[in-house]
């Protein structure tokens, strides 16, 4: 069962790289076409009743979500547009195997095909995160959580990028997630990730 789990959500169908080499729903676009594209995703499948948020369990220890919103990532701010999707976040939980970024960009393949991983490839990286002082001043604030935090956030051509994993004291990530979204929503993103 584990392993049909994993082979799901990490590996791409034929049918699908012949048929759908690039992604047809991505922020910036109507929630009806985004809404469209999640209903007939072979890899999403989601069930029913499920529309933005499509989640997958296999066992406690390994779970899988997608959501499309039409809020731009981070802090929850309001929308004036509701009918526009902003950003798509991909997110695991894996405490079998570990999340790694590889691996996320790796669900960003087989989410959203070629096209949008090339764009992910020779995206330009804006901020990573920790540097040794903020990893300093999680510790002396005593906020593990912070200093567990570990990622970066890119623009490409065509979106920016935001990936995210929390590493255990043992150095292993066990949760992570990859958001597309707007560039225009870089900005307020990143003054976020280096407030926090």
């Amino acid at each position: 069962m584990q392993k049909k789990f994993l082979l799901q959500f990490l590996t791409l169908s034929l049918p699908f790289l012949f048929n759908h080499g690039m992604a047809t729903a991505l922020p910036g676009q109507s929630t009806e076409e985004v809404e469209t594209w999640i209903q007939a995703h072979p890899t999403l499948s989601p069930g029913s009743g499920e529309r933005f948020l499509v989640t997958k369990t296999d066992t406690a220890a390994q779970r899988f979500s997608f959501q499309a919103m039409v809020s731009p990532p981070g802090r929850l701010t309001f929308s004036k547009n509701r009918s526009q999707i902003r950003t798509e976040r991909i997110s695991m939980y894996d405490a079998i195997n570990g999340v790694s970024l590889d691996r996320l960009k790796e669900s960003l393949r087989v989410i959203y095909g070629l096209d949008i991983y090339q764009d992910l490839k020779g995206a330009q990286v804006i901020y990573e995160y920790p540097n040794q002082s903020a990893i300093n001043e999680a510790r002396f604030a005593k906020t593990p959580v912070r200093e567990a935090l570990s990622g970066e956030l890119r623009v490409g051509l065509r979106y920016a990028y935001w990936m995210e994993i929390a590493q255990a004291k043992n150095g292993k990530a066990f949760t992570g997630q990859m958001t597309v979204f707007l560039k225009s929503d870089l900005d307020k993103l990143e003054e976020e990730l280096r407030n926090r």
